[in-house]
């Protein structure tokens, strides 16, 4: 189970690098939208655990609520931590 948890963390978390950093370059340097889909799947990781809480044992993948929590919440980690370094980089003004 941990190496599913992990496996679907890394590719949610590859997504929404990719995402993030289109978005950024997209909109202009003074807005922080581009933190907003880490955002939004760190919130989808909330529902999950919550959901693991409430509803009986439910498989999705070989995971349950709670597997995709975590996934969630991990990929919206590395997400957050990976766009702000790319961020502070591209707005460096040395």
């Amino acid at each position: 189970m941990v190496e599913s948890v992990l496996t679907v963390g890394g590719i949610t978390a590859a997504v929404l690098v990719a995402i993030s950093l289109f978005i950024s370059k997209a909109v202009s340097k003074d807005k922080h939208i581009g933190y907003f889909p880490s955002l939004i799947v760190a919130l989808m990781g909330g529902v999950f655990v919550v959901l693991a809480a409430l509803v009986g044992k439910v498989d999705i993948m070989g995971l349950g609520f709670g597997g995709w929590g975590i996934a969630f919440f991990f990929a919206a980690a590395l997400g957050i931590i990976i766009t702000a370094i790319l961020d502070s980089y591209a707005n460096a003004e040395a």
